[in-house]
């Protein structure tokens, strides 16, 4: 028994590519390094340090804010700036803990 499929209809055909775009999008954010794409709580977006994230702040972290992040053995920096300058606006640092190696 050969099942019919239905047509690929021009709504369906215009919600992939609103996906696809999307999906582009995101995946350009985080190849340049946005914040946003680098895991951030809304509090950690406040560039200004007045103790109050705005929406304005948040949308910030989309395309004005990029992270380089570094390692240097067990600890894990990121370094938080404006895109196109090198002032920092915060750096965060970390140590992490890695697993024991297993023993032979």
């Amino acid at each position: 028994m050969i099942l019919a499929r239905g047509k690929f209809t021009t709504r369906r055909k215009a919600l992939l590519g609103l996906v696809l775009v999307l999906l582009a999008v995101v995946a350009w954010l985080h190849f340049t390094g946005a914040a946003a794409t680098r895991g951030l709580e809304r509090k950690q977006m406040d560039w200004d340090n007045n103790g109050q994230v705005t929406m304005s702040e948040m949308l910030q972290s989309l395309y004005a804010v990029k992270v380089e992040i570094t390692h240097e053995g067990a600890r894990e920096c990121r370094a938080y700036s404006w895109r196109g300058s090198t002032e920092t606006l915060r750096v965060d640092c970390r140590t992490t803990m890695q697993p024991a190696a297993p023993k032979p």
